[in-house]
């Protein structure tokens, strides 16, 4: 399977050689991450794809020190919504109903649903929600890539609210939560290029009842 063979490839890439992905390959990989599955297909999270270099640089200098972040092609930010609201409910209803030529009152009780979902959940358990959609479509972007045979590091050790910082995302009601480095592996300076990978076997990994 095409897809093993590729996840058997890929690595978190610690060392980037600053080559530029090819658009139609990022595109391949945006068009997955957008077609990734979510909690009732809502989606709470808005993606940044950075490739500016000055913008890089300083989310560098002010959130992550690691190589990637300017080393890379493009730095792939997911931010979750920290309040998503009856509005985006109802953007989302009016996008369903335009996209299956229904009608808004059709959807009214998966309306109901979603806001009742929101309305019943803490400040804190909502940011925790749409943190953990975006992880989804994080790991849709790294097999999308690996299938490019792009790498793709995600990466979690960053100062989030410097980052925010960065591209003002809390006015935006918006929550970085985590990061995906697309780029090529240097081959020179990667200190796992050649590493074998390592995972738990799976008669260890999977319980089968």
């Amino acid at each position: 399977m095409e897809l093993i063979e590729q996840l058997q490839w890929r690595y978190a890439t610690k060392r980037m050689n600053g080559e530029k992905v090819p658009k139609e390959k990022l595109e391949k990989i945006l068009g997955a991450i957008q077609l990734s599955p979510s909690s009732m297909g809502f989606q709470p999270y808005t993606i940044y794809v950075i490739e500016n270099p000055e913008t890089k640089n300083e989310i560098f200098q002010k959130a992550a020190k690691q190589p990637q972040i300017t080393e890379s092609s493009h730095l792939i930010v997911f931010a979750a919504w920290t309040n998503p609201s009856l509005e985006n409910v109802d953007t989302y209803m009016q996008l369903i109903a335009d996209e299956r030529s229904v009608t808004l009152e059709s959807l009214a009780p998966f309306r109901n649903k979603i806001a009742a979902e929101l309305q019943n959940k803490s400040s804190e358990e909502l940011v925790n929600w749409t943190a953990k959609q975006a992880y989804i479509a994080l790991g849709t972007g790294v097999a999308a890539a690996a299938l490019e045979k792009i790498d793709a590091t995600p990466m979690e050790g960053f100062d989030s609210n410097a980052l925010d910082e960065v591209l003002g995302l809390k006015q935006k009601g918006l929550k970085s939560v985590v990061l995906l480095a697309l780029g090529y592996r240097n081959l020179e300076t990667d200190p796992l290029v050649s590493a074998k990978k390592v995972r738990r076997p799976k008669e260890e990994l999977f319980v089968t009842i």
